[in-house]
């Protein structure tokens, strides 16, 4: 992983399209981004390369500018599993630059040739305390995955292994169309939904079998949105 000059789109840009800064005063915007962006530098990391260590100090948090990363945590018996996948203008860990510990909770890595920009934690808390808007701003987001989480283990302890599938295959429908790409190996997907491979790849097969689906490895057409739209139904939170 090496400091380089990036080429495409300034971080500026990049950084004044996300939510986080959706709302404030257009005034006010390139001022917050360039107070966020002050003493950020630039990285390229190759596919497999480590980002930052679980435990390690959280001086800084991640804009990405090209390619992908993903957070994983591995458990006591070793099994990796992945959290979240990352893309172009999204953050890396900026809830782990407010933890009492000062360090990362879980690992991240480039899944892909990644561009991205490390961001300052002290930056980020003097922003915090200048605008308190992007505070505010912060603090929802910051809610908003709370919830979404608490939703997630909910569901994960009251839902049986084909309804876990069916919600993650109709999400992936929902962004990509009817034709899906599955961003994690079946026995990653398998450890995200809390299930073991071999039940994955027998749902698979099944719903293959009475027409449901249809596919291979990572790439899979949903024949039967409505079979799986039932399925996943319970998923659905009123709020």
């Amino acid at each position: 992983m090496t400091n380089i000059n990036l080429p495409g789109p300034a971080p500026a840009a990049l950084l004044a399209r996300h939510p986080l800064l959706q709302d404030l005063p257009p005034g006010l915007l390139p001022e917050v981004v360039a107070g966020l962006l002050r003493g950020a530098s630039p990285l390229r990391a190759e596919p497999g390369q480590v980002l930052f260590g679980e435990g390690d100090e959280a001086f800084h948090y991640l804009l990405v500018e090209s390619g992908q990363a993903e957070v994983v945590r591995y458990g006591y018996n070793g099994d990796e599993r992945v959290f979240r996948v990352f893309e172009p203008g999204q953050l890396i860990a900026e809830a782990a630059m407010f933890m009492p510990h000062g360090r990362y909770p879980m690992q991240a890595r480039a899944r892909s040739a990644l561009l991205a920009w490390r961001l300052c934690r002290h930056q980020l808390h003097d922003a915090c305390r200048r605008w308190p808007d992007l505070a505010l701003k912060l603090l929802a987001a910051l809610s908003k995955n709370l919830y979404d989480q608490v939703n997630k283990v909910d569901w994960m302890t009251s839902s049986s292994a084909p309804e876990r599938l069916a919600n993650y295959l109709m999400g992936l429908r929902e962004r990509q169309g009817s034709t899906v790409t599955l961003p994690l190996s079946q026995r990653q997907l398998a450890a995200h939904l809390g299930i073991r491979a071999e039940t994955l790849s027998r749902l698979l097969n099944d719903w293959q079998t009475q027409g449901y689906v249809s596919g291979k490895r990572r790439q899979w057409a949903v024949q039967d949105p409505a079979y799986l739209a039932r399925l996943a139904t319970t998923a659905k939170r009123p709020f």
